[in-house]
Order: structure tokens, then sequence, then C-alpha cells
């Protein structure tokens, strides 16, 4: 539990808890525009006389009999806009992303692929993208862009008895287990056709060069869009081990239940695989680029700042409970700290679901044992939608729960049936930003004052 500071000498006003409120904004935003796919892109992916350079590999386009591209993930398009404007004209290939573009690029067929959930132009995606594979040369050039959410808006199961029904249905009960975001890709990757390093499989001999927009741990970038370029370190094992430890295989459709229970996993591709031979990747931005900027800003705003990314994966509470007791310690000695915090927090959903998200339900929990404080808490995704509502997420302060009771608004019950967005919406504590065409995970900030 967190260990309260004691009252201010001088009360801050509401205009000065809205300032707080505003500078949290202020610093978010400024990491997104940091986080901008044309600013990395113009940093590690460079094209000059017909070379085109992905970080530290070159690839002279002109000895390649074609070149391919296949985009997927919530930064689908904007990727693939942000290559185009490097190379020019004369890219072809496929973009699964989860919004439709202002204008499609030319050369590209366009799949809107769905997020959390598949879709049926989900599968679309994953038969179109195996299709355009299917002939692999080692004349043949890949470029993958790949960034979060490319789980769900690309996808094929890896045996036909899966329908897209069964997928949904087991997607939900991943997302809603409580389980880290490495262990539920372990699972996707080996119930997919695409995913696990079996995309690179089809497409070997060819030439595959990865691009990666990364919203997964640092280390674990094999999880990222659950691997589909990527050696996979996860094992059929380790899947039957996950299912046991979050009591997962009565909540698994049929179709899903059966290979467990039968043990019918089959094995994804391992590093020294040879498919993966002539694979090569770029990470160009990570949840590292948000983070750097948001302590950039904090500094530069006079507040005493520390980075604390160990609450990655944790669940909500525990990861508030430990970034708040690090506040009050930080606080000691400065008349303002500022605590950035990377990553994302796991939200075990009960059967009451109501609108909101992780960065919601872990600002609404802060707010709780914030109250009367002059603390301030932003968290809020880089795509710019948590969970199924319409917000990135929200800011709270000391002043959260006795505004909320003011309009009439139940904190605690909001908490229990994970119903945040209501009430911050209520209050105009939401962050509504839409969709950003980006993903980097989430950013948490907190401040005292």
């Amino acid at each position: 539990m967190s260990e309260s500071l004691p009252p201010p000498s001088n009360p801050t006003t509401e205009a000065e808890f809205r300032e707080m409120r505003d500078r949290a904004r202020e610093m978010f935003e400024h990491a997104l525009s940091e986080c901008s796919i044309p600013r990395a892109f113009s940093k590690q992916v460079l094209y000059d006389h017909g070379e085109l350079r992905l970080g530290n590999d070159v690839y002279a386009l002109g000895s390649f009999s074609r070149t391919l591209v296949v985009s997927i993930g919530k930064a689908g398009h904007t990727m693939a806009e942000a290559l185009a404007n490097t190379v020019g004209t004369g890219l072809t290939g496929i973009i699964a992303c989860p919004n439709a573009p202002p204008a499609q690029l030319f050369g590209f067929r366009y799949f809107l692929g769905g997020h959390p959930l598949p879709n049926e132009e989900s599968l679309r995606a994953g038969d179109a993208i195996l299709q355009l594979l299917r002939a692999p040369s080692s004349q043949t050039l890949v470029v993958y862009l790949i960034s979060g959410g490319a789980s769900a808006i690309a996808e094929k199961p890896i045996s036909a008895g899966i329908s897209l029904a069964d997928v949904v249905e087991t997607y939900k009960a991943l997302v809603h287990s409580g389980a880290p975001i490495a262990k539920i890709n372990a699972i996707r990757k080996h119930l997919s056709a695409l995913k696990g390093g079996r995309l690179a499989r089809v497409a070997a001999p060819s030439y595959q060069a990865s691009v990666l927009v990364s919203d997964v741990p640092e280390g674990a970038l094999d999880a990222l869009a659950s691997g589909p370029t990527m050696p996979d370190t996860t094992t059929v094992a380790d899947c039957y081990a996950i299912v046991k430890r979050y009591n997962l295989l009565k909540s698994f459709p049929t179709s899903v239940r059966t290979l467990f229970e039968r043990e019918q996993l089959e094995e994804t591709p391992k590093p020294n695989d040879p498919v993966f031979e002539r694979s090569r990747y770029t990470t160009v931005l990570s949840n590292a680029t948000a983070v750097n900027a948001a302590v950039e800003r904090a500094v530069l705003s006079g507040f005493a700042v520390e980075v604390d990314n160990r609450c990655d994966d944790w669940d909500y509470e525990r990861a508030a409970d430990h970034l708040l007791g690090r506040l009050h310690e930080l606080r000691r000695g400065v008349s303002r700290a500022c605590l950035i915090s990377g990553g994302e927090v796991t939200v075990k959903v009960g059967a009451r679901l109501g609108v909101g998200g992780r960065n919601q339900q872990f600002a609404l929990y802060c707010a709780q044992k914030i109250a009367g404080e002059n603390i301030t808490v932003l968290s809020a995704g880089t795509d710019g939608i948590d969970g199924n509502s319409n917000a990135a997420g929200a800011v709270a302060d000391g002043t959260t729960v006795e505004r909320a009771q003011q309009r009439g608004l139940d904190v605690a019950a909001a908490l229990t049936h994970f119903d945040a967005y209501p009430l911050f919406n209520a209050i105009g504590d939401s962050i509504m930003i839409g969709p950003t065409g980006n993903n980097v995970r989430d950013l948490r900030i907190l401040m005292a004052y």
C-alpha cells in the first residue's frame, strides 16, 4: 500500500489542479509527437540511388526481380505511407489496418481487419498475404512493416476446423484472462498459420526485412504481432502451461479446446531454423521513445524525474500501489516530483463489463488512493484507444473523487464494473485523441507538487 503525503502547507486550488491535469496532457501529447512514424522513418529508413537502407541493412532494389510490401497492424497504413514517401512510386503489396485511411496508396490492396477481435477482413487479409508470398524466390525481397494489433488485424487459423467465431471466442478468453501480452501471444502463435515465424517460413528463401514499431516489452520482440516473421522463443509446452495457469481451457471453443486436450499443437520455427537465414529486423520505434520524450518534457517543466518500468505487465492495482509508493519516496526533499512509467498493466475483467480499458481502470483506482492529495496521474495508450471505449485513457488527481461525487457518480461501482469511461467522460477527464495510426504501448505520468 502506498504511504500518504502530509497535507500541503498551501492547499492547491482547483485552478492549480486543472493546470496540472493540463500539464500531464501536454507531456503525453509531446510524447506522441516524438513517436511520429514519419519522424522515425526519416532517421532509419533511407533511400538513395536505388538503395534502400533499413537501419544497418542495405538492399539494392534493382538486384531483385520483385519487391513486395506487407504492412500489418494499427500503423499499417501509416508505415506503408512513410515507406512510399521515402522510396517513391513502384511499391506493391498488402496493407491490413483497423481503420480506413483518408486515401489509399496506389499499388496496395487494403483490408480493414478487426481489433481487438478479428473480423472477416482479418481472415481475408491472412489469406491474401499467404497467397502473395506463395511462390517464394531467392530473387524476391519482402519488406514487412509490422506494428501492434496485427495479431487480430491479420489472421489465419492453423486448422480449417477453427471458424472465425471460434477465433473471436478464443481471443476474448485470452484478453480477459489477465495474462501478460507475451503469454497471450504465445498461444496465438501456435493457433495461427501466420504467426510465430510461420509467415517467414512461407516466404523463404526470399530476402525478408522486417521494420518494427514495437508495442511489446523490450527484449520480447517476437511477441510483437505474435512474431509472424521472427523465430519463436515459446513452445507448445509453454502454451499448455499457460492455459493451465490461467484456467483457460473451459473458456475456449470446442475446436480449440480439443487441440489442447489432445495435445495436438504443432511447433513453430525456432532460432537457427534455416528459414530465417535471409531475415533481418529493424526496430524504428518502441515504448522507450515515448518514455524518453515524456522525461524530457518533465525535466523542462522543473520536475525531479524518475523512470520506473518495473510494473510492466503487472496487475493494475499492484502497479498503481507500487508507482504511487515510488512517487511518495521521490517527493521527499523536492518540491515537484514526476514519475514516468512505460509498458502495460493487466486487468482481469469480471462478469459485468462496462465501458473502459486498462488505462482508465488504472487512473480511477489511483483517484481513490490520492483523494485530497496534490497528485496528478495520467495513464493512456499511444494508439489512441483504451479497451472498448473511445478514449485513449484518462487523467485523475486529488479532486477526481469529489468531482465525481458532486455529479452523483459512484467511483467504487465504476471500478467494480470496469466502467471507468462514463465517469471520466462526465467530469471532462477522458483523453480523447482518436486512433493515432501508431502504437508503442502505454504511458503513465504521475506528478506530486
